[in-house]
């Protein structure tokens, strides 16, 4: 079976579960802080896979990941996950659980890539001038990046402008290979 359709029946599943629980807030955070652990700590999913470690030992480690302390819609959800011997699509499950939350709250993610830190006033205009255009709520995160050499990088969802000097610098040089080109 295709790991997409296994994944996403889960996090459906678990949407479903919690909205009726009226939880589903708390459980995207604890998702949101789980992916992170996957995405940072490589032994997490090696963990997982192993045939070695017992299920409850695998359920501690997973709710530990999550933050301590989970509530219990995440622990039932992770003890179905576990019986059912799924626990190498966890990470899948839990990114399109993510997916999900967001679309259905109308919830857009962002990035600002600047040289130096960004005043928290600044991230707040761009916030709500993008909520604005998108009737919806925007997660911006922001990130340091010297390459750029001054400027910034705006994405979101599918978009992405690109003010950043670096760039603009490498466009100059391009226009000015292309004029040689044709010179000679």
């Amino acid at each position: 079976m295709y790991i997409g359709v296994i994944s996403m029946r889960y996090a459906k599943a678990l949407l479903a579960y919690a909205q009726e629980n009226g939880t589903e807030d708390k459980v995207y955070k604890e998702a949101g802080i789980l992916a992170n652990h996957f995405s940072k700590v490589p032994g997490l999913k090696q963990a997982l896979d192993s045939p070695v470690l017992p299920a409850k030992t695998k359920l501690q480690l997973i709710c530990e990941a999550a933050g301590g302390v989970v509530s219990s819609e995440l622990k039932r959800f992770v003890e179905l996950v576990l019986e059912e011997r799924r626990e190498k699509f966890l990470q899948f499950m839990v990114m399109s659980y993510i997916d999900l939350y967001r679309h259905q709250k109308n919830i857009s993610v962002g990035r600002i890539t600047t040289v130096c830190p960004v005043a928290e006033e600044v991230v707040g205009r761009i916030r709500a001038l993008v909520e604005k255009r998108t009737h919806g709520t925007v997660e911006l995160h922001t990130r340091l990046d010297s390459k750029l050499e001054g400027g910034f990088v705006f994405e979101i969802e599918t978009y992405r402008l690109d003010a950043s000097v670096a760039n603009q610098i490498k466009r100059v040089k391009q226009q000015f290979i292309e004029r040689n080109r044709r010179i000679v």
